[in-house]
């Protein structure tokens, strides 16, 4: 046995059992658990990792780095759904799992895992989830960011956090991205992906109709990337930039991890394409008003973190889904010709041929 890791030691070698880890399951944090995944190679590096996953995320599942599978299975928000619940929990007990990491700190979350019979099961106490987990963690509440409150659950109890954790990681075959940019009729030149959606009207600035304009005039081709909800923007900003921009919207979140590897920069919201860009690599910019980049920005570090700076505003940040008050200046006073000449030189800074 190691007790030398750099992530809290209680390294073995001999232990083969499957570990499951229960999930965020928003995109961003579903690409953020991969640390959590890296950290337990680190500790446990024989001992199998699948994550659970709802169907929406299960894509992403197929580019980390060091997971052995997702067990996809869909549960209801808001609900109990006893029957789904036994359905889980009969399959996870016939996968033989030694220990669940159950990240959300929810009840709900650690019911199929106790119900399968996991041996250990490791969480933060959350909503008095005595019964359901044997291996309590406490002082939540004094960890100071969403990342260092799930990957410490993957360290021993007691452990110091490390000065860094590890950054997530999405690997995609640049064969894949070939085959996607010839399935959607897409030049090999370098290509600027917006991702104007988000969770909460607050976080979407709401610039992207011009800035893809402007683009699109400098000889950018450049790409809409979101999911169904994100079809009405997609229309409204390929409407003002015209055909040098594609709406690659659509229902399968593989469409958009692929648009993102393929993509020279990336500019988006505080969302889950944003964590997906960086931590497959593209150079990223990320547009934050409402919330805080340091607590909500990707460990991988962005090209570029885009706030408004004119004025020292006393509601930012609010972390509110919807603006309240000073009519959302933390997003309408970062102009579109401000984050075009960023991207330019992100692109000119990755090396990046622009087409003409």
């Amino acid at each position: 046995m190691n007790k030398d890791s750099q992530f809290g030691g209680d390294t073995d070698r001999s232990d083969t059992r499957p570990i499951l880890i229960v999930p965020y399951m928003w995109i961003g944090d579903f690409v953020r658990n991969h640390t959590v995944v890296r950290v337990l190679k680190e500790r446990w590096p024989n001992r199998p990792i699948d994550l659970l996953t709802t169907s929406l995320c299960a894509p992403l599942v197929d580019y980390m780095p060091g997971v052995r599978e997702g067990v996809v299975w869909d549960l209801p928000r808001s609900q109990l759904a006893v029957g789904r619940q036994l359905g889980l929990a009969k399959l996870l007990r016939e996968r033989n799992y030694g220990t669940a990491l159950v990240l959300p700190r929810t009840w709900k979350a650690a019911i199929a895992p106790a119900l399968a019979g996991i041996p250990e099961r490791v969480g933060f106490v959350g909503e008095f989830r005595f019964g359901l987990l044997n291996r309590w963690r406490w002082g939540e509440k004094k960890l100071p960011r969403f990342i260092d409150k799930n990957a410490a659950l993957a360290q021993p109890d007691g452990a110091p956090l490390p000065p860094e954790w590890p950054v997530p990681q999405l690997r995609v075959p640049t064969e894949d991205i070939v085959r996607w940019r010839q399935a959607n009729g897409l030049s090999a030149g370098a290509a600027v992906a917006l991702a104007p959606g988000s969770v909460g009207a607050s976080k979407r600035w709401t610039y992207y109709p011009e800035a893809a304009r402007l683009l699109a005039a400098r000889g950018m081709e450049v790409w809409v990337i979101g999911g169904p909800a994100e079809k009405g923007l997609a229309q409204e900003i390929v409407a003002a930039g015209g055909p040098g921009v594609r709406d690659l919207t659509g229902n399968d979140l593989r469409n958009g991890v692929l648009a993102m590897a393929a993509a020279g920069v990336a500019i988006s919201n505080d969302s889950g394409l944003m964590h997906i860009a960086a931590a497959l690599g593209t150079p990223t910019m990320g547009i934050f008003g409402p919330t805080s980049p340091y607590l909500w920005a990707p460990l991988n570090g962005l090209a570029a973190t885009v706030v408004q700076d004119k004025s020292v505003l006393s509601c930012q940040p609010c972390q509110s889904t919807i603006c309240k008050m000073n009519d959302h200046r933390c997003m309408r006073d970062i102009a579109a010709n401000e984050v075009v000449e960023i991207a330019e030189r992100v692109l000119g800074e990755a090396g990046m041929r622009v087409t003409t």
